[in-house]
């Protein structure tokens, strides 16, 4: 259970990761829209696990293995951005959000179900 300081804390990043990556992504990955779904701060403030989203992009794991190179710049404008109100600026650690990708592939798996032929047992 994250803490209120933490929650409050992860929304700062978010909002300015958000801003950052809506500038710099257009210059990264043209045509891609990065939607950052959610971010989770350790309790000592000093790692932010920030997982995002891709949309119009062929290759995501590509695309977040470039952010992970641009990793210490990222960290460094958000850094610039959030100064006045942290005393250290957490380390960055992106992961792809897969949330979409499950919710399809479980829709997928109930409509096969309900398409299947009731048993015998049933009738």
């Amino acid at each position: 259970m994250e803490s209120k300081r933490q929650q409050k804390f992860a929304r700062v990043i978010q909002k300015d990761l958000a801003d950052i990556f809506q500038v710099e992504g257009q210059q990264l990955f043209p045509n891609t829209f990065i939607t950052i779904t959610k971010v989770r701060v350790t309790p000592d403030l000093a790692v932010a696990r920030v997982y995002l989203s891709f949309f119009n992009t062929s290759n995501p794991q590509l695309a977040i293995n470039t952010i992970k190179a641009q990793q210490g710049e990222i960290r460094y404008k958000l850094g610039k951005r959030i100064k006045d109100q942290v005393r250290v600026v957490p380390e960055l650690d992106f992961f792809i959000d897969d949330t979409q990708d499950y919710v399809a592939k479980m829709d997928k798996l109930f409509n096969e179900i309900e398409k299947q032929p009731k048993s015998s047992e049933e009738e």
